[in-house]
């Protein structure tokens, strides 16, 4: 896809001229990942998408309204005073989403991608390594088993088994840090219930959709 129409479709998920930072090369790399993710997704099931303009609303979109949140262009930093390192871990990363989005735009922080299934851990340090992208960890195994440190920003989406996923991701949270959910509406209240340790602000509605929100929990 051409990155004139990508640019064109991601405007509703970037907010105003003003809070946009992807460059020319930005969008190249989501050209080139779209590319891959086709090609891929032919042998391995990677995502029920199949569309071209889909994939760049359901899954760029997405993940980049979250990435701008999160890093607002005007701090481009960690809550903690961390202002040229930020570690996020990515839980249940699937297809890179939304951790590889996040890397694009906030190319500063230090990545690690959790995915349990062989096949996506390959597919991800091939787009890793296509869009020559430094400081990604991939770790092919289960969170639970995830042997560092917990991050500054952790990201959930689209996992199974939800309930039993996300108080292991808001363990791996850091005194701090964040927990960023990209869910239906109706998961909130469970969210709430299964992290109490971490403090819930109103959720954030995710532009093109009448559902899905981005929750930020902070553990304090």
């Amino acid at each position: 896809m051409e990155p004139a129409r990508i640019a064109e479709l991601l405007q509703p998920f970037l907010g105003s001229a003003n809070d946009q930072r992807l460059t020319t090369n930005d969008l190249q790399n989501i050209s080139t990942y779209i590319d891959l993710l086709l090609r891929w997704n032919a042998r391995i099931n990677l995502t029920a998408i199949r569309n071209e303009e889909e994939m760049v609303t359901r899954h760029f979109g997405e993940s980049l309204f979250a990435a701008r949140h999160l890093f607002p262009p005007q701090t481009a930093q960690c809550r903690r005073e961390r202002p040229r390192s930020c570690t996020l871990i990515d839980v249940g990363s699937g297809a890179g989403f939304p951790g590889l989005p996040i890397k694009i735009w906030a190319p500063h922080i230090h990545l690690t991608l959790i995915e349990a299934n062989q096949k996506k851990a390959t597919f991800l340090r091939e787009v890793t390594r296509s869009l020559t992208l430094t400081n990604i960890n991939v770790f092919a195994g289960r969170a639970e088993t995830y042997p560092n440190p917990p991050a500054d920003v952790v990201t959930l989406r689209a996992v199974e088994h939800f309930e039993t996923a996300l108080p292991i991701a808001a363990h791996l949270v850091a005194p701090g840090g964040r927990l960023a959910l990209l869910i239906g509406q109706a998961q909130l209240p469970q969210a709430h219930n299964l992290a109490r340790e971490l403090v819930w602000p109103p959720s954030i509605p995710i532009p093109l959709s009448a559902s899905r929100v981005l929750a930020i929990g902070v553990r304090e």
